[in-house]
């Protein structure tokens, strides 16, 4: 079995949604932090990481994971291929990282904009009833508003770092564009493209005016876009979404573009954006044999190419960091006694797991597969998590992003697997949204191609 990583296991469950850095964004040293066996963990170019941190970082795990209990703990750890030796070694590791990163960042001059960090506190803060709900939010993740606030610093400051350390990082060529088409294209197989017309949902009337014109072929669609739709920014290009394979378009509209060939128009389609009218403008059929790039629309070429190029800027990165560890003074200290983490490990034998095509399978607490692709456990330390934008679908309403055209996002955020999560820095809770540098509204490309 394909060991995976401790820290990503936590991120699989959506319990590691509260620090900036994965799992080394938990549990910072303060004078909270309870004193275990103390001592140091390890030092990078002189620089101490506490025991009792990477110790408190392993028991919120545990807490968050339901494995409190020393039977349930060893399980797990038995179930997933791992000891507490191993489990230390990670988290251990993804601080030294961490460390890396910071000092990196220090020696390029890399600082967070104070701005940006207030705006994302704000913003989270925002999704809360109360001052008290959100102090209560934080507690329950074991952070203060400014451990927060430096978490979401260090997160930001590892974005720049790595895309500084990534502008050096070879572009794609043709000829590797097009070898890796060659592995989408089947799931290219049946895109659709499509305009839309956007209106208030109280336009109802004007809305299904504008369609009638359009179906009598009085008032050609591109122009009703440019003239009728609320969305400004499809206007501009006739209503033009692109692809829906590139885009994450909310559920009515997927269901209405579903239902058209090439040139049809749907009737009133009404979402929580509004009434669309949507026209299917091209239908993609995947060539039996990919021989050249032409065979494909720029778009999904687009996608292509940058999606390779960032992975070729997350492989810069992760150059970077290893460099870093080759070059650095590292001391990593033997695990001591009593550590609250340990357990027998010959009291768990060691169970048969299962991995299938789509990855990893482990369990959780509870005896439930928990599935990681094969990305998802790839990589460890600082900034495994990925870009820093809005998760989720996205509709299509005002606002529509302009890298809709094709994957300039994309390239843009050269994140893709390397660099820290903001996002991921919020604190768990019922209503606890992300925060999103972008309208929420638009349509973003894909930062892959379809999956």
């Amino acid at each position: 079995m394909k060991k995976l990583s401790f820290a990503k296991s936590l991120a699989s469950v959506s319990l590691a949604a509260v620090c900036a850095l994965g799992i080394v964004g938990c549990s910072e040293q303060t004078s909270d932090t309870p004193t275990y066996t103390g001592g140091v963990a390890a030092t990078v170019n002189g620089v101490e990481i506490p025991e009792d941190k990477v110790t408190q970082a392993i028991q919120d795990i545990r807490a968050q994971m339901s494995l409190t209990d020393e039977d349930a703990w060893g399980k797990w750890l038995a179930e997933n291929d791992y000891t507490p030796e191993s489990v230390r070694e990670e988290i251990v590791n993804s601080y030294v990282d961490q460390e890396l990163v910071k000092q990196g960042a220090d020696s390029e001059g890399i600082t967070a904009d104070s701005a940006q960090v207030d705006q994302y506190v704000e913003t989270m803060r925002g999704h809360y009833d109360s001052d008290t709900a959100w102090a209560e939010a934080l507690e329950a993740v074991g952070m203060t508003e400014d451990e927060y606030r430096d978490n979401i610093s260090l997160s930001l400051v590892s974005q720049q770092l790595q895309q500084k350390v990534g502008e050096g990082a070879a572009e794609p060529t043709d000829e590797e564009v097009l070898e890796s088409a060659k592995t989408y294209v089947s799931s290219y197989d049946g895109a659709k493209k499509s305009s839309h017309i956007l209106f208030e949902a109280s336009d109802e009337a004007q809305a299904q005016e504008v369609l009638d014109k359009i179906n009598a072929g009085e008032l050609d669609f591109a122009t009703a876009a440019e003239s009728y739709s609320k969305d400004t920014a499809s206007a501009a290009e006739g209503g033009n979404v692109g692809w829906d394979r590139l885009s994450n378009l909310v559920t009515e509209y997927t269901t209405a573009l579903a239902d058209l060939n090439k040139g049809d128009v749907s009737g009133l389609v009404t979402s929580t954006y509004g009434i669309h009218i949507i026209q299917c403008t091209d239908v993609f059929e995947a060539p039996e044999e990919l021989t050249s790039l032409d065979q494909l629309p720029t778009e999904f070429q687009d996608s292509i190419r940058a999606m390779l190029q960032s992975s070729n800027q997350s492989n810069a990165y992760y150059s970077w960091l290893e460099e870093q560890r080759n070059a650095a003074d590292i001391q990593i200290n033997d695990m001591p006694e009593g550590l609250p983490y340990w357990v027998d490990m010959a009291n768990y034998p060691k169970e048969e797991s299962s991995e299938d095509s789509t990855g990893v399978t482990a369990v959780d607490a509870d005896g439930n597969p928990i599935v990681l692709d094969e990305g998802a456990v790839e990589g460890e330390g600082a900034g495994e998590q990925a870009d820093a934008s809005a998760e989720g679908e996205e509709p299509v309403a005002e606002g529509v992003d302009e890298g809709a055209e094709g994957a300039e996002d994309a390239a843009a955020a050269a994140a893709d697997e390397a660099a820290a999560d903001v996002e991921g820095a919020a604190p768990a809770g019922d209503d606890a949204e992300q925060p999103t540098e972008g309208a929420a509204e638009g349509i973003q490309p894909a930062e892959t191609p379809a999956q």
